[in-house]
C-alpha cells in the first residue's frame, strides 16, 4: 500500500516527466539571409525535436536596436489562427507561416516583396503551456537604384551649382564630386532621404568652379563582399549665361506660339456657338410658323363645323314648327285678340292700359 509520502514522489515524477516530453529547442539559421528588394524570402525556424506546433504561439518580432524592449511584432500565430490586430502596417498582406508543416515543427516565415524597412534581426519565439524558446535570424536586405542624375542650380550671377541626385538604394550609398583630373571636390555632406519602402535617396550638390568645364559625380555603395560604383560626367558649357538666355528664348517662343493657338481655338468656338445659336433661332421661328398656321387651319375647321351644325338644327326646328305640331297650326288660324277689364281682373294680374 502506497503512504502519501509515496504518493507525493510519483505525482511529482509524473509532471516532471510531462515537462520533460514537451521541453523542445527552437533553432533558425546561423547565417545571414541576403534579400533582394522585391523577392520573396523564407526566415528558417524549426522545432528539435520535430514535435507539433499547432497548438502553440509561433510570435515572429524584428528586433528593434538600440531598444529591444521595443520589438516590432511580425506575425502572431496563436489558438490555431493567424492573429493581426498588432501587426506593423509595413508587413501586412506579406507574411504567412507553413500550416501544413507546423504539425512538423516547421514554423518558418515566408516574406514576399521584400523591401528597405526590412532590413534587421528577427526573432522567432516559440511557446507552449510549459515550456518556451526563441531564435534569430539576420536579414540584409540589398537594392541597386537609379544612375545618378545631374543638374544645373542658379545663375552664372547668382553663383550656379550643379546637383547629383539618385534614387532607390540599399543600403544607404555614398556620393563624391570628382573635377576633370578625377580629383575629389570638397561638397560637404550629402542630402539623405528614405521613400515610403525605406529605400534611400541621396543628393549632393557643389558650386561650379570657373575654371573647369568637366565634373563626374560618383556613387559607391559597399555591400558584404563587393562595392557597387556609378558615374555620371557633365560637361558644363562654355558660356553657360547664353545657353541660359536663349533657353528663355525658346520658353517664350513656345509660350507665344501656345497663347496664339489657344486664342484661335477660342475665337472658332466663339463663332460656331454663335452660329449653332442662329440656327437654333431660325429653326425655332419656323415652327413658330408653322404652329400659327396650324392653329388658323383648326380654328377654321372648327367655325366652319359650328355654322353648320347650327343651320341643321334651325333647319329641325322649323320642321317642327311646320310639321311636328298640327294642333299648333290649328290654333294659330282660330287665333284672336283677348283684353282684360281692370276692374274685374285679379289683382295680381299684369293688365295694359
Amino acid at each position: 500500500m502506497m503512504t502519501g509520502t509515496g504518493c507525493w514522489c510519483g505525482t511529482l515524477l509524473l509532471l516532471l516527466h510531462i515537462a520533460d516530453s514537451e521541453r523542445f529547442e527552437v533553432l533558425g539559421s546561423t547565417r545571414a539571409i541576403v534579400a533582394v528588394a522585391g523577392d520573396d524570402i523564407i526566415l528558417p525556424c524549426y522545432i528539435k525535436p520535430n514535435i507539433s506546433a499547432e497548438d502553440m504561439r509561433v510570435d515572429w518580432f524584428r528586433i528593434n536596436l538600440p531598444d529591444p524592449q521595443s520589438n516590432i511584432r511580425v506575425h502572431l500565430y496563436q489558438d490555431g489562427i493567424d492573429k493581426y490586430h498588432d501587426q506593423v502596417l509595413s508587413y501586412r498582406g506579406r507574411t504567412s507561416l507553413f500550416k501544413e508543416e507546423l504539425k512538423k515543427g516547421n514554423t518558418s516565415l515566408k516574406l514576399t516583396r521584400v523591401q528597405g524597412t526590412d532590413d534587421g534581426r528577427y526573432k522567432c519565439l516559440v511557446e507552449s503551456k510549459t515550456h518556451y524558446d526563441d531564435a534569430t535570424i539576420q536579414v540584409y536586405v540589398r537594392a541597386v537604384g537609379s544612375k545618378p542624375e545631374v543638374s544645373i542650380e542658379g545663375q552664372k550671377e547668382g553663383g550656379m551649382a550643379l546637383l547629383c541626385v539618385s534614387k532607390g538604394w540599399f543600403p544607404e550609398p555614398e556620393l563624391e564630386w570628382l573635377d576633370s583630373e578625377g580629383v575629389t571636390l570638397s561638397a560637404g555632406p550629402s542630402e539623405t532621404d528614405r521613400d515610403y519602402e525605406g529605400f534611400y535617396i541621396v543628393k549632393l550638390k557643389i558650386p561650379v568652379n570657373e575654371t573647369d568645364n568637366l565634373f563626374t559625380c560618383r556613387l559607391r555603395q559597399r555591400q558584404q563582399h563587393e562595392v557597387i560604383k556609378m558615374e555620371t560626367e557633365f560637361h558644363f558649357p562654355s558660356e553657360p549665361i547664353l545657353v541660359h538666355t536663349d533657353t528663355w528664348k525658346v520658353a517664350l517662343a513656345v509660350i507665344g506660339s501656345l497663347g496664339f493657338f489657344l486664342m484661335v481655338i477660342l475665337a472658332f468656338t466663339i463663332w460656331r456657338w454663335n452660329a449653332l445659336c442662329k440656327v437654333y433661332d431660325a429653326s425655332r421661328a419656323e415652327h413658330s410658323q408653322e404652329l400659327e398656321q396650324v392653329k388658323d387651319e383648326l380654328r377654321l375647321e372648327l367655325e366652319k363645323n359650328l355654322n353648320t351644325k347650327l343651320k341643321m338644327l334651325a333647319d329641325q326646328l322649323d320642321l317642327v314648327n311646320m310639321k311636328g305640331c298640327p294642333e299648333l297650326e290649328t290654333i294659330r288660324k282660330h287665333a284672336v285678340d283677348v283684353t282684360l277689364d281692370p276692374d274685374t281682373a285679379h289683382h295680381y294680374s299684369c293688365v295694359p292700359e
